[in-house]
């Protein structure tokens, strides 16, 4: 029974460890997607593209685009009163709000860039934070940027197009967005890059009716080499690659923790073989063979880790159904975060994955002992009585 609840709490951590990251990884998947489009098309050189190029006129007529959205990007020195930070001005085509979820994240205001030809900037909650922001309508952001063709002054003025916008809100996704973007209208930051038609990116928003690899893969046959289609993975392939790193750094540190409790089935197995020397004794005198005996151990071991690895995954979902139904764990420093408690998110292939991990290792546990401490220590006993 201790060997079998060793067993049951390796199995059911595994699940809830798990389960929770899911549940984390979950989260921030869907605070880049409120953000970043299903497909992005963007420059292999340079940092800018005209829309009139034949082979990108091509591709926005593919017939799985549900939606396109145009979108420039240039860093800029921000003023606000006394305070400056440097940040990156996004301007972005009035339907930004339909490839991307960004309106839903708003924390202060509401995501309006244009009123009555008046254009307006939603300010990430960092660069917000860094400017001491308020949205009074009275103190505009002043924008500076280098002038694309500037020349030798001795005013620095000169070198720089200047501009002053009104903020209309703040949104609040991740700190890789809240830190870095204030997003305007793409009129409003051609005039003050000083483009005319070209674009940073073409974010794309895929019918679901059709794969997005396949689509993407067409995609890039149409637009050669001169241009590069990424996929949500893609546009943040590091963290992606982090996430998943961390993810199975976390299953090898539990396992080996479920290793070392497995070694409660070496002592039970051992213990119970050194006992039943006497039943040993009287099969051996009944004609059962060494290999007979052992299998009658090495069954017991598969049992022990058989019914904790079942009665482990099944305590492991109960713990994950209470915390998904009635949050019982929640997060610290209530308000500071957007989620109230610790998220959980059942993976069937994880319940497979321990499943799997759980009997081999029980199945090496008992191995040993049979193997080993039967052959050396009674079958060689008996054999001389």
């Amino acid at each position: 029974m201790i060997s079998i609840i060793g067993v049951m709490v390796g199995t059911a951590a595994l699940i809830v460890v798990l389960s929770v990251f899911n549940g984390f990884d979950g989260v921030i998947k869907s605070m880049y997607n409120s953000f970043d489009p299903d497909l992005k098309i963007t420059p292999s050189i340079g940092k800018v593209f005209s829309l009139s190029n034949e082979e990108v006129v091509k591709a926005r007529t593919h017939p799985a685009i549900f939606d396109i959205a145009e979108s420039l990007e240039e860093n800029a020195l921000l003023k606000y009163d006394d305070q400056q930070y440097i940040a990156t001005v996004k301007g972005v085509s009035k339907n930004f709000v339909d490839i991307t979820g960004v309106d839903t994240m708003m924390v202060v205001g509401d995501f309006i860039l244009e009123n009555k030809n008046q254009p307006y900037a939603v300010v990430g909650q960092g660069v917000a934070y860094f400017l001491s922001l308020s949205l009074n309508y009275i103190n505009p952001i002043v924008i500076y940027v280098p002038k694309r063709e500037a020349t030798l002054s001795m005013s620095p003025e000169a070198a720089f197009n200047r501009n002053y916008i009104f903020p209309s809100g703040v949104f609040g996704i991740q700190q890789e967005f809240d830190t870095k973007y204030i997003i305007v209208p793409i009129d409003y930051a051609r005039s003050l890059f000083n483009y005319e038609n070209e674009v940073s990116a073409l974010e794309l928003k895929i019918n679901p009716d059709f794969n997005i690899e396949n689509v993407q893969n067409e995609l890039i046959d149409v637009l050669g080499e001169s241009y590069q289609v990424k996929n949500r993975y893609q546009q943040h392939e590091a963290f992606y690659k982090i996430m998943k790193s961390e993810k199975l750094y976390i299953f090898l540190i539990l396992t080996f923790i479920l290793i070392i409790a497995s070694f409660n089935i070496i002592g039970s197995l051992t213990m119970l073989i050194i006992d039943k020397k006497d039943d040993i004794a009287t099969f051996r005198s009944l004609g059962a063979d060494l290999k007979t005996i052992q299998q009658i151990f090495l069954m017991e071991g598969w049992m022990i880790t058989f019914v904790g690895a079942v009665i482990g995954l099944i305590f492991g979902w109960f713990i994950c159904w209470l915390q998904i139904t009635f949050e019982f764990v929640r997060l610290g420093g209530a308000g500071s975060f957007i989620i109230d408690a610790y998220p959980v998110k059942l993976i069937w292939s994880d319940f497979v994955m321990v499943f799997i991990t759980v009997i081999a290792i029980g199945y090496l546990a008992a191995w040993y002992p049979v193997r080993y401490i039967t052959k050396r220590y009674v079958i060689q006993e008996l054999d001389q009585i």
